[in-house]
């Protein structure tokens, strides 16, 4: 029977909490600004966008502070060991809060989502907001905040896919995507509750030590792992689970698009990290843990598939929204390499490389809206003759697009380099991996580089002299994403080390 507890109890609990307030400012801190920029857009009248972007950018990056003191602090759990602080953690808030800030960065330039949308106040909370859930995400080591934490992201972002209300493809892009994200969810819980089924626990240390010591039925643990697979998957956006990615990509508003291919997906490659290196228990052994499950296997299927099937399918689109789609899959196939290796030097590759997709891929978008801004068309056709039109942006699309090959002198090619490098470390069992990911890069250079085809080899079918009217602030930021793309492929030792130091969970070793 219930019973309430004693007052003894309550003033520990209250006491437990207290203790665990300072390893939570910056998310305390993200949730008063996501409060404060609602407020403010109720109560400054008339047009406000730039007031709440700049707002919010600011607010972002004053957030940089916080996290970084929590270098300090000492990792470990907190509030009852339903959440973590450690390197790993701190890596993805640093992650998470510049690829908001970036978000905001293109959504001012999208003068398709300035134009149809009046007031844009909740736009800002609720990427605030999805910052703050994916930090929870990659913080999270309890099977109920790590459902939560995704919720909260997944709700966020259904509702920024549809914020171009007057706009059928956005419109049909939230319902697959709060469709295929339902369904997902449902998956995985239902693996949790086959994990706490057999454990009795719902924290993934206690989890694996439950698992190491008592045993499992390898049946029972293969469905669930199947089962919370499906739910990583999706955030990853990884094949098989892949079917939302093109059409929302497509429909959501493109700097939504651009946040999602980043945040969202790593985002769940974090929380993936950190249930799989923790919670299920593995061995030495090349695909085999200590009971005989290949768990690896299903990561290893999913990845050949992802940069398979995304590379190919991306050959045949037109449309450089759906492109950058089915090559953001094949890009979850080549992260998900690194993790495969199980071992720091796969982490820290596996780190770097989302690093790296970070500033590359939203670069891309960025570019693309600038094209979309003086086109009003996302065809690959439009592009004809842009190059010499829109210079700057050319030059910048095209570094990006060859970072996002992996070709030198790019920071792509680094992240490549360190993926393919973890695998062939590990023997000869992995060389067939990284030659799949060799052969698949080498398809993607195809589609790539179509669009620079379009843009300097071919002719407009709509000659237009008037002046590029790019603002010098979007001109000046693609130019920086663009130099560091370049520089960091040049001079990548200080990302390296970040990545290297980040890849420790609870100060733990667990490879």
């Amino acid at each position: 029977m219930f019973q309430l507890p004693s007052g003894a109890e309550i003033q520990s609990i209250i006491a437990t909490l207290k203790s665990g307030v300072g390893f939570f400012v910056p998310e305390i801190y993200l949730s008063v600004l996501f409060m404060l920029l609602i407020v403010v857009d109720l109560t400054v009248k008339g047009r406000k966008n730039n007031l709440l972007a700049s707002l919010t950018a600011l607010g972002l990056a004053a957030s940089f502070f916080l996290i970084y003191q929590q270098h300090a602090l000492e990792p470990g759990e907190i509030f009852f060991g339903m959440y973590v602080l450690d390197e790993f953690a701190l890596f993805f808030k640093y992650f998470f809060v510049l690829s908001g800030i970036l978000a905001v960065m293109v959504s001012v330039a999208d003068e398709q989502l300035n134009r149809q949308v009046q007031s844009i106040g909740e736009y800002y909370a609720l990427i605030v907001a999805m910052v703050v859930g994916m930090i929870m995400m990659a913080s999270s080591a309890d099977l109920l905040m790590m459902f939560l934490s995704m919720e909260l992201v997944g709700l966020t972002a259904y509702v920024l896919t549809g914020y171009l209300k007057n706009d059928l493809r956005s419109a049909e892009a939230a319902l697959k995507y709060l469709v295929y994200g339902a369904v997902s969810s449902g998956l995985m819980v239902y693996g949790f509750s086959l994990i706490y089924g057999l454990t009795a626990e719902t924290n993934i240390v206690k989890i694996s030590a439950e698992l190491a010591q008592h045993g499992y039925d390898p049946l029972v643990m293969i469905l669930a792992s199947l089962l919370i697979l499906a739910g990583f998957g999706y955030k990853i956006g990884a094949v098989p689970f892949h079917f939302w990615s093109p059409d929302v990509y497509e429909g959501a508003p493109t700097p939504i698009t651009a946040y999602l291919s980043v945040g969202s997906k790593a985002a769940g490659f974090a929380i993936l990290m950190r249930f799989f290196y923790v919670a299920i228990p593995h061995g030495g052994e090349p695909y085999q843990d200590i009971a005989g499950l290949d768990w690896l296997m299903l990561l290893i299927l999913l990845s050949i598939a992802s940069m398979i099937y995304g590379n190919v399918v991306a050959l045949w689109q037109t449309n450089v929204k759906r492109l950058l789609a089915y090559s953001s899959i094949a890009h979850a196939g080549y992260a998900l390499l690194g993790i495969i290796v199980m071992d720091e030097l796969g982490i820290q590759a596996t780190l770097f490389y989302l690093l790296s997709y970070l500033l590359m891929n939203i670069g891309a978008f960025y570019v693309v809206i600038l094209i979309a801004n003086r086109t009003g068309s996302e065809n690959l056709e439009d592009y004809r003759g842009l190059g010499r039109k829109m210079p700057l942006a050319g030059a910048a699309l095209t570094v990006f697009l060859i970072s996002l090959v992996g070709l030198p002198p790019t920071i792509g090619f680094i992240g490549k380099l360190m993926i393919f490098s973890a695998l062939l470390a590990k023997g000869s069992v992995y060389i067939w991996l990284a030659l799949i990911g060799v052969l698949t890069s080498v398809i993607s250079l195809y589609y790539y580089m179509l669009i620079p085809l379009n843009m300097y080899l071919r002719d407009s079918l709509h000659p237009d002299e008037n002046k590029d009217r790019t603002g010098m602030v979007h001109q000046v930021a693609i130019a920086v994403l663009m130099m560091l793309t370049i520089y960091f492929g040049l001079f990548f030792q200080p990302l390296t080390d970040f990545a290297k130091a980040s890849s420790s969970m609870l100060g733990l070793t667990i490879y």
